[in-house]
C-alpha cells in the first residue's frame, strides 16, 4: 500500500512537469488518416452514373463473321452508394446489343446474306442489374481524401428481356420479344478520374456472361461472352468524403534541457522514494506492551445507576463468556465523574452502580464467587469537563 502511494506521488510529478510544458505553447487538433476513418451516415456517399460504350460478342460460330462487324452498342445508368471507403453496391437498367451467326434461320436477319452457311443475327437486350464494388485503391493503398484516381473491381449479375427483327414471308415485321429471363452475370474494372469534388469520368471494362439462345431450335445453350467497354460521368452527391478521427498534436518543447533537467530531478526523486520504501519494508518490528481493554463498559447518564435495556443485552453476552470461564474471576469497578456531584453522593452512586451490574450477571447465571463488585473514586477517563460522560460507567475485567 505505501509502495503503491508513493509511485503515485512520483507519477504525479511527471505528470505535472509535463502538463506544465505543454500548456506554455498551443496544443492543436487535425484528422489522422492513419487513425483509419469514421462511418457516415445512410445518406451520405451515394452516387449516379451514366455510360456509354460498345461492345462485341463471341459464341459458338461468331468467329466465321467479319470482326469489326460484330460491335454493337451498349449503355448503363445506376445509382449506388458506398457504405465505406473499400465497399459499394449500385443498382441500375442496362442495354446492349449483339450481333452473331446461327446454323438455324431462326430470328435471322432476311435483309442481310448468309455468310459462310450461317444466318446473321442481331439483337437486343434490356435488363436490370446490380454489382458489389470494391475500391482496391483505397485498399491497398490506404483511403486519400480529393484522391484523382481509384481503380474499382466490381461483380454482379442481370436479368435482360431480348428483342429481335421478325420476319414473315420475307417481311420485316418489326421487333418482337425473342427471349424472356436471360440472364448474366458480370465484372470489371472501373477507372475513375475525379475532375470535380462531386464529378468523376471513367473508363469501364467489363465482361458479361448470359445463356446464348440463338439457336433455340437446334437446342444450342451454350455460354456467349460479351466484352464492352464505356466512357461514364458520375455525380457524387451531398457528403461523399470519409472523415479521419482528431487527434492532438503537442508541439515541441521550447525548452529541451530545461525539460530534461526536470525529468531528471523527478527521476532522482522517485529514487529516493523508493529507497525510502526499502527502508521502511526492511526495518524490524517492534512489540508494544498494551494494558488490557475492559472485558465490557457500561455508561450512565448523570446520576442514574440502572441499566438500560440494551445495557442488558449487552451483560447477557458477557454472562456467557464467564460460564464458560468460571475458573477465571472478574472485577466490577463502578465510576463517577468528579466535576457533579458531592463525594458523598458520588461514592453512593458508584456502589450502586457496580452492584446493579454484579446482581444482573448473577441473574443470568454468573456464580456470585467469580465477581468483585468494588469503586474507582477517580475519574475513568479524566479528559476534561467536555467529556465527562465517558467517566460515568462501570467496567467489567479479567482479574489478575
Amino acid at each position: 500500500m505505501k509502495k503503491s502511494l508513493i509511485l503515485a506521488f512520483a507519477c504525479t510529478l511527471l505528470m505535472g512537469n509535463a502538463a506544465f510544458a505543454q500548456t506554455q505553447q498551443e496544443t492543436t487538433y487535425v484528422e489522422d488518416p492513419a487513425q483509419g476513418y469514421l462511418m457516415n451516415s445512410f445518406s451520405d456517399n451515394w452516387f449516379i452514373t451514366a455510360e456509354g460504350g460498345v461492345g462485341i460478342y463471341f459464341s459458338k460460330f461468331d468467329q466465321h463473321r467479319n470482326v469489326w462487324d460484330r460491335f454493337m452498342p451498349a449503355a448503363s445508368i445506376y445509382a449506388g452508394k458506398w457504405f465505406s471507403p473499400i465497399a459499394g453496391m449500385r443498382l441500375g437498367a442496362s442495354y446492349f446489343g449483339t450481333k452473331g451467326l446461327s446454323e438455324v434461320d431462326a430470328w435471322a436477319r432476311q435483309d442481310e446474306p448468309i455468310v459462310n452457311g450461317y444466318y446473321k443475327q442481331r439483337f437486343n437486350h434490356f435488363g436490370g442489374v446490380g454489382d458489389f464494388m470494391l475500391n482496391l485503391t483505397n485498399w491497398w493503398c490506404g483511403y486519400k481524401p480529393g484522391r484523382i484516381y481509384n481503380a474499382t473491381l466490381y461483380a454482379g449479375a442481370g436479368a435482360y428481356i431480348t428483342f429481335a427483327k421478325a420476319y414473315s414471308d420475307g417481311e420485316s415485321q418489326g421487333y418482337k420479344n425473342a427471349h424472356d429471363g436471360v440472364l448474366a452475370v458480370r465484372a470489371g474494372l472501373i477507372n475513375s478520374f475525379r475532375v470535380h469534388p462531386n464529378w468523376q469520368v471513367s473508363l469501364d471494362l467489363r465482361y458479361t456472361a448470359m445463356n446464348n439462345h440463338r439457336d433455340v431450335d437446334s437446342y444450342d445453350c451454350s455460354i456467349g461472352s460479351n466484352v464492352q467497354a464505356f466512357l461514364g460521368v458520375t455525380y457524387l452527391f451531398k457528403k461523399n468524403e470519409w472523415a479521419a478521427p482528431i487527434v492532438p498534436v503537442y508541439p515541441e518543447p521550447e525548452n529541451c534541457d530545461a525539460l530534461r533537467a526536470r525529468l531528471a530531478s523527478a527521476d532522482a526523486r522517485i529514487a529516493d522514494l523508493e529507497q525510502q520504501l526499502r527502508d521502511c519494508l526492511n526495518r524490524p518490528a517492534t512489540v508494544q506492551e498494551v494494558n488490557d481493554a475492559p472485558l465490557a463498559t457500561i455508561y450512565y447518564p448523570i446520576n442514574q445507576y440502572r441499566l438500560t435495556r440494551q445495557d442488558a443485552r449487552v451483560l447477557k453476552a458477557v454472562s456467557y463468556i464467564m460460564i464458560d470461564n468460571s475458573d477465571k474471576k472478574y472485577v466490577i469497578t463502578g465510576y463517577a465523574d468528579n466535576y457533579t456531584g458531592t463525594d458523598e453522593y458520588n461514592t453512593r452512586l458508584r456502589h450502586n452502580r457496580a452492584n446493579g451490574v454484579k446482581n444482573q450477571l448473577v441473574k443470568y447465571g454468573v456464580s456470585s464467587s467469580q465477581l468483585d463488585a468494588t469503586v474507582d473514586n477517580n475519574n475513568l477517563c479524566d479528559l476534561g469537563e467536555k467529556f465527562v460522560s465517558l467517566d460515568r460507567a462501570v467496567t467489567i475485567k479479567e482479574a489478575k
